[in-house]
C-alpha cells in the first residue's frame, strides 16, 4: 500500500520466522520513545516465547497481530488482544508501535484501520480498548479521529527517570 510517493508498506500477519526480527524490532522501538511500556533493549521474550505469542495471535479468532513492512523492514507492530473468557470477549485491547522514522506518515493509521476492521469482522468483539501516554498528542490525535474517546486516566502510570506521566484509557465502540 502506497502512503506517499516516497513510502509503500506491506501489512501482514507474523510468521514465525519473524518472531527474531519482531524481538529486535520492539527492542529497537524501544528507545526511540518514551511513549511504551519498555525501553530499549528491555523487551524480554525469548525467541520461543515470541514463537509462542505468534501462534496464538494466529490461533485466536478474536485477537491479531499485524506487521508493517517497509523495504523488507518491521517498521511498524499493532496486535488486538482478546479474552477468550466469556464475560469480557467483546473487548480487545490495542497495543501499537512505529519506527520513529516513520512518524506521522501514515503507518500508524494503516495498522489501526487493519484491526479495527478484523474486530468489526469477526462477530464478538464490541469494544476496543487501549492506553496512551498522556502527553502523547500525535497518538492521541490519531485515536480520536479513528472514533475513540477517553474513558479515564491512570494518574502516574509511566514513571521515566523522576518524571510522572498519566496514561489516557480509551475506547472504541464498534
Amino acid at each position: 500500500m502506497r502512503l506517499s510517493e516516497a513510502l509503500y508498506i506491506d501489512l501482514q500477519t507474523p510468521r514465525l520466522q519473524d518472531a527474531s526480527g519482531i524481538i529486535d524490532y520492539l527492542n529497537r522501538v524501544g528507545g526511540e520513545s518514551d511513549n511504551l511500556l519498555f525501553g530499549k533493549d528491555e523487551f524480554s521474550l525469548s525467541l520461543e516465547q515470541e514463537e509462542a505469542w505468534i501462534r496464538r495471535m494466529n490461533e485466536a479468532p478474536t485477537s491479531a497481530a499485524v506487521l508493517a513492512i517497509a523495504e523488507g523492514e518491521i517498521i511498524g507492530l499493532a496486535a488486538l488482544t482478546s479474552s477468550p473468557q466469556p464475560r469480557i470477549a467483546h473487548h480487545g485491547e490495542i497495543a501499537l508501535s512505529v519506527c520513529q522514522d516513520y512518524w506521522n506518515q501514515g503507518v500508524g493509521r494503516e495498522l489501526m484501520k487493519y484491526l479495527i476492521r478484523f474486530a468489526k469482522n469477526n462477530g464478538v468483539t464490541e469494544i476496543i480498548h487501549l492506553g496512551v501516554r498522556s502527553d502523547n498528542q500525535a497518538a492521541l490525535k490519531l485515536y480520536r479521529e479513528l472514533g475513540f474517546y477517553e474513558i479515564g486516566r491512570f494518574p502516574r502510570f509511566f514513571k521515566i527517570g523522576p518524571d510522572y506521566f498519566d496514561e489516557i484509557l480509551m475506547n472504541l465502540e464498534l
